[in-house]
């Protein structure tokens, strides 16, 4: 028996169009599959120094007749250009068929951007309408492009942290964009005592960014990306979210969390979230494969038969040895 299997490269997603208010859709729908899918914990193998390839499988539910699996391969090696490079492969879970191969690199950074604004518009204060960002690489990119595009509909402000020119031609990235105004902060201390939603994207972080607790006002939503840096919250921030427990339960200061839950809890109903304009929040969201794979089950709905394909050719007697 020959199947066939889909190649999906990212300037074939790209093409699509899809719109980053709609990754916020997409984020919120995988969250809400949460307790339905199977979610193994990501593998890690480190091959030489800080350098790491890991692998995070998810089982989808079944709908409409159709159940996916997926599993991304993502890889951090010194010197490949982008140092971050992931990719997935997508089966049929009902029949063990592989359906596609697919580029994971706009699936991971637009993920990520969507599932910390989901987290941001789920977590903030009534009325917020100005959102900091810090470590304005490629995922900060990602956020920004979810805020301003799931904000389409009314103006929002954006301040940057000045770092060496990346906030000019962050700002310059998005001067087509008529709903948002960017403002530039030189301070790092006034960046953060005057932030009322926060998103860190900086991805190395080997002490405290912020070790001055005083500049965390009350009300404040803080949503550290890569999860680094602002460990000294975790021991006065009044309620912590997560994406999954598994992964989150590992941090060193899991067990002082004022009170803990599950991000999908709160989209579900079954968590308040934030109930008073003076809590302070915190939202890890590690990443999670059920992300990835709902993307790309979703991409390769869009895309079903319209790719390039090869033909894989499988042995089907019982006994061919």
């Amino acid at each position: 028996m020959n199947e066939m299997v889909a190649v999906i490269q990212q300037s074939d997603i790209k093409g699509l169009g899809i719109s980053p208010a709609v990754c916020v859709a997409w984020a919120k729908e995988a969250f809400l599959q949460k307790d339905a899918a199977q979610l193994p914990a990501k593998l890690s193998v480190h091959p030489q120094g800080e350098d790491f390839i890991t692998s995070m499988p998810c089982l989808l539910p079944e709908s409409n007749g159709t159940k996916y699996f997926g599993i991304k391969v993502v890889s951090r090696i010194e010197g490949q250009v982008p140092v971050l490079q992931s990719s997935i492969m997508l089966y049929d879970a009902l029949t063990g068929q592989l359906l596609a191969i697919l580029d994971g690199d706009w699936i991971t950074a637009m993920r990520t951007g969507a599932v910390a604004a989901l987290a941001a518009k789920t977590l903030q204060r009534k009325g917020t309408d100005s959102y900091s960002i810090m470590g304005l690489g490629n995922i900060a990119r990602a956020v920004a492009l979810c805020l301003i595009d799931d904000n389409r509909h009314r103006h929002i402000n954006i301040r940057l942290l000045r770092y060496k020119d990346q906030a000019e031609q962050f700002a310059e990235r998005f001067k087509d964009a008529g709903n948002v105004t960017f403002e530039i902060v030189d301070d790092g201390n006034r960046f953060v005592s005057e932030a009322g939603v926060l998103f860190s994207c900086v991805t190395v972080a080997p002490q405290l960014l912020f070790p001055d607790d005083s500049l965390f006002k009350a009300g404040m939503t803080l949503i550290p990306v890569h999860v680094r840096g602002f460990q000294n919250c975790d021991l006065f921030f009044d309620k912590v979210f997560g994406d999954d427990t598994g992964q989150i339960e590992r941090f060193k200061y899991f067990s002082r969390f004022r009170q803990y839950d599950e991000l999908h809890h709160v989209l579900q109903g079954k968590s308040a979230g934030r109930t008073g304009d003076d809590e302070r929040i915190l939202s890890y969201n590690y990443g999670l494969g059920l992300h990835d794979i709902y993307f790309a089950a979703r991409i390769y709905e869009m895309t079903k038969g319209k790719m390039p394909a090869f033909r894989l050719e499988k042995e089907r007697a019982k006994t061919w040895v």
